[in-house]
C-alpha cells in the first residue's frame, strides 16, 4: 500500500507561486488606479472653489489639519526626508522639504485664490506689490525678497498624497507609487523684471485634492489682523471641522504646531491665541480644562462659518 505526503503550505511550490502571482495582480490593480487618478486629474479643468473671493482663501482639509505648514519660530526649520504628516485609515500625508510656517500658508492660499482668477489654461500674472498688498503686507526690497524666498520654499516643497474614499477605493494618489509624480506645494514661478510681476504655476491635480469641496475657508480679512502665529494656524484647523462645539487635547494642539518647548510655555501661547480668536469673533468661550480620560484639552465654540 502507497501513500502520499503533500508539503507543509508555506513549502508548496504552488500555492507560493500562486501567492505570489495574487499579489502582484494587487499591486498592479492599485498601480492601475493611481495612474487613472493621475491621467484624470492632470486633464486641465477649470479651478473653480465656490466661496473664494477676495475676503476669503480656501485650504485643502487634509493640508489645513496637518503640520505642513506650522506657527515656527523665525529662524528655526526642520528639514523633512518624506515626513509622515497625516495618516489614517483613509489619508496618508508625507512631506520633503524645509518645514514650512504660517508666513508660506499665507502665500500658498492667496496663490491658490489667484489660479481661480486665471482662464481655463492659463497662469496667473500678478505684480509683486499687489501680491503683498494682498496679504495685507508692506511693500519695498525687504518685502520683495521674503515673498521670493516664500515662493522659492513652496516650490521646493513637495508633498505624496493618497487619500481613499470609505469603501476603500482609491480616490487620488500622488508620489504613493512609482509611476506618479510627488507633488510640489507650488508648481513654479517665473518673474519678470521689468515689470516687477509674477507668472505662478500650480499642477492641476490641485483641482482633485480639493474637488467636493473638501476644503476649509478661511476669513482672509480676519487673517490679516491676527498678530500671533499660532491663532493663524488654528484659524484653519477650526475651518475643517463643521462641528459647532470642538476640543483638541493640548498634546494634540502642541505636536501639530511643531513646538518643541515645555508644556507649560505652549499653553501660555496657546491661551493667547485663543483669546485672540474669540476678539476677532471667530470662536466663543474658549477654555483649557480636564478631560474624563485626565488630559488637559483646548475647548471653544465655532462662530466663524
Amino acid at each position: 500500500m502507497s501513500t502520499s505526503t503533500r508539503a507543509p503550505f508555506h513549502e508548496d511550490n504552488n500555492l507560493l507561486r500562486l501567492s505570489a502571482a495574487m499579489q502582484r495582480a494587487q499591486q498592479k490593480a492599485a498601480q492601475a488606479i493611481a495612474d487613472a487618478a493621475e491621467k484624470q486629474a492632470a486633464t486641465p479643468a477649470p479651478f473653480i472653489l465656490p466661496g473664494i473671493n477676495e475676503t476669503a482663501h480656501a485650504i485643502p482639509n487634509y493640508i489645513a489639519r496637518s503640520a505642513v505648514f506650522a506657527p515656527v519660530r523665525r529662524g528655526w526649520r526642520h528639514l523633512h526626508d518624506d515626513t509622515v504628516f497625516l495618516e489614517g485609515a483613509h489619508i496618508l500625508l508625507k512631506g520633503s522639504g524645509k518645514q514650512l510656517s504660517e508666513d508660506h500658508a499665507d502665500i500658498w492660499m492667496h496663490a491658490m485664490y489667484l489660479q481661480t482668477t486665471a482662464l481655463l489654461g492659463e497662469a496667473p500674472v500678478i505684480n509683486r506689490a499687489d501680491f503683498l498688498r494682498g496679504m495685507g503686507r508692506p511693500t519695498g526690497g525687504s518685502a520683495y525678497e521674503w515673498l521670493h524666498e516664500g515662493m522659492k520654499d513652496l516650490a521646493r516643497f513637495t508633498l505624496c498624497i493618497e487619500a481613499r474614499r470609505r469603501d476603500g477605493s482609491v480616490k487620488y494618489s500622488y508620489g504613493k507609487h512609482p509611476s506618479t509624480r510627488v507633488l510640489a506645494m507650488l508648481g513654479g514661478f517665473d518673474y519678470h523684471e521689468a515689470s516687477g510681476s509674477y507668472t505662478l504655476y500650480a499642477d492641476p491635480r490641485w483641482a482633485q485634492i480639493f474637488g467636493n469641496r473638501e476644503y476649509a475657508l478661511v476669513d482672509w480679512t480676519k487673517r490679516l489682523l491676527m498678530r500671533h502665529d499660532l491663532s493663524k494656524s488654528l484659524q484653519r484647523l477650526i475651518g475643517t471641522s463643521a462641528d459647532i462645539q470642538q476640543k483638541y487635547s493640548l498634546k494634540i494642539l502642541k505636536q501639530r504646531a511643531q513646538y518643541t518647548g515645555r508644556m507649560r510655555d505652549f499653553r501660555a501661547t496657546l491661551e493667547r491665541s485663543l483669546s485672540e480668536l474669540e476678539a476677532l469673533n471667530i470662536i466663543a468661550e474658549p477654555r483649557i480644562e480636564v478631560a474624563i480620560r485626565g488630559h488637559e484639552q483646548a475647548v471653544w465654540t465655532r462662530l466663524d462659518r
